[in-house]
């Protein structure tokens, strides 16, 4: 799918399949049979294909109305699905996510309430923390599918396995037992780099989600006297990048999960 695909928006339903629209429709047809007046459906007919001519091809519609609508099906639409995905978190992961999700809420409550702060200027950097909600429900994903993995994975176990291959190439005196050996030894020796990777994204990944929630409480602690959205001084802008830097590695997981077998 590319750029021009993702970002297309259908102005024409949104201008027709509104309850404005449908209502006049509605009006217009009722009336006419109520009062058994054909020409109203006629001139009902002409004001709605001028209305479907005009109207969603006009920039002013789109900018005030028809973006912000389609703005708000996607923010559903989004929701939506990460809801669906949260319920497969445990209890206590899923409520920590909603947990920042009220915390978000409250700071726009208070950046509200503090008159000191330009509301144009400030919308930029509070649409952030929507984007950071989005980002620490990704991490809790991430981070609980890979623990769920390095749960099932027995450490003892491997560290047996290799023991035991260790002895075999050292023992073995046909070489083809002990070439087998060598490889799989080769296989677990990788297989334990993997994990150990695996385990140090859980570990990242969890210290950034902590670094999002203390953010998002000492935010909560500084808008109230706050005096200019100068006065986060790019904090939200840095746990962004440092979010994106944790989904690199989160990609680079996924792979080796992918190439991992557990038992």
């Amino acid at each position: 799918m590319g750029d021009g695909e993702r970002v297309r928006v259908p102005y024409h339903r949104y201008a027709f399949a509104n309850a404005y629209n449908l209502s006049l429709l509605g009006g217009v047809g009722a009336a006419a049979v109520l009062t058994g007046q054909p020409w109203m459906l006629i001139i009902g007919a002409a004001a709605e294909a001028i209305w479907m001519l005009f109207a969603p091809d006009s920039k002013g519609l789109q900018r005030l109305w028809f973006d912000r609508v389609h703005a708000q099906r996607l923010r559903e639409q989004q929701e939506k699905v990460l809801r669906e995905k949260l319920a497969s978190l445990p209890l206590a992961e899923s409520e920590r996510v909603l947990r920042l999700g009220e915390k978000r809420q409250q700071i726009l409550r208070l950046a509200g309430e503090n008159r000191d702060l330009a509301d144009e200027l400030m919308r930029g950097e509070l649409d952030k923390l929507e984007t950071l909600v989005g980002n620490f429900a990704e991490l809790t994903l991430a981070q609980n599918r890979y623990q769920v993995y390095l749960d099932s994975v027995s450490v003892r176990e491997l560290e047996a396995d290799l023991r035991r291959q260790e002895g075999l190439v050292k023992t073995s005196k046909e070489p083809e037992a002990r070439d087998l050996a060598q490889k799989n030894l080769g296989v677990l020796l990788r297989r334990r780099d993997k994990v150990a990777e695996i385990r140090q994204f859980v570990t990242r990944a969890r210290a950034q989600m902590d670094l999002i929630e203390n953010s998002f409480d000492l935010l909560s602690d500084q808008i109230v006297t706050m005096r200019s959205p100068k006065d986060l001084d790019g904090q939200l802008d840095e746990l962004i990048d440092g979010v994106e830097a944790v989904r690199v590695t989160a990609r680079e997981t996924e792979a080796l999960l992918e190439g991992v077998g557990g038992r």
